[in-house]
């Protein structure tokens, strides 16, 4: 019944690590193969330490490199792009088409001349290989073309910062006011209670004293539907007439997917 009890555990562990990092569920396979007949009463320490020893190599030194020949490319981190946590980077969740990195490239050079020291802050992007392999929660991130992008915030001195809200980056919303369209009401009445969702997962609100930036976010969003590769983006609709930008790119997501007026979702053809 043990075997049986922690042939279980392994599976799960394998499946949760996969889903999460894509890599890491192959990395402990073969480190618990590799410590298969060792028998040792450090032995769990010892594989653990063996385990992220591998995945950190493999994450930081190995994937960058291994990763162009099929076609994506980790996002580069520099004085106008950078990820909101380490997180993102330490769970491979930050790998893109090398289109869209160039369009992020040329979006955040356009906001930095409207925003000096300001940086695009990027949540998730994608997995570094496979098309169609999803990147849970999401339901579109799984091709190499779709990225999250964070809002702009001010501090109490009304200071443009590059601060944000949560630990994650997600779940704090700029909900619509008494007199904007409630689409975040709309999706939750007809039954989608995964519509807020996310607001579970900001793993932490920090910085509470942060105000949504309209003239920032606004700046944003132009560079972004300007940007010529970007053909979709998703933003809540009382946000979309709150920062008064047409544009045939911006689009509701629909009420199956999460809201999205804690961050911006943009894509390319």
């Amino acid at each position: 019944m043990n075997l049986i009890v922690k042939i279980i555990v392994k599976i799960l562990i394998i499946i949760l690590l996969t889903v999460t990092t894509q890599i890491g569920g192959i990395i402990y396979l073969c480190t618990d193969l590799l410590f298969l007949r060792k028998k040792n009463k450090k032995k769990a320490i010892i594989k653990t330490i063996t385990f992220f020893s591998i995945y950190t190599f493999v994450t930081f030194l190995i994937l960058p490199y291994v990763t162009p020949l099929f076609g994506r490319v980790k996002i580069k981190d520099s004085s106008t792009i950078e990820a909101h946590t380490f997180l993102t980077k330490f769970l491979n969740r930050n790998y893109v088409t090398p289109q869209l990195q160039n369009a992020l490239q040329q979006i955040a050079h356009s906001f930095e001349e409207s925003n000096p020291e300001i940086k695009l802050v990027y949540l998730d992007a994608n997995f570094p290989f496979i098309d169609n392999f999803p990147l849970l929660p999401h339901l579109s991130h799984d091709d190499g073309k779709k990225i999250d992008i964070s809002f702009i915030y001010t501090n109490q001195e009304h200071h443009i910062v590059n601060k944000k809200p949560s630990i994650s980056g997600y779940g704090v919303f700029e909900s619509p006011t008494k007199n904007e369209h409630q689409q975040t009401t709309i999706c939750k009445q007809k039954g989608y209670w995964q519509y807020d969702f996310t607001q579970y997962f900001t793993f932490g609100t920090v910085n509470k004293s942060l105000k949504f930036s309209k003239k920032a976010t606004k700046d944003l969003l132009l560079a972004i539907v300007k940007q010529k590769q970007v053909s979709k983006v998703f933003i809540e609709p009382h946000l979309r007439y709150r920062l008064g930008i047409q544009s045939p790119k911006i689009r509701f997501q629909g009420c199956r997917a999460v809201r999205h007026d804690d961050h911006i979702h943009l894509q390319i053809r």
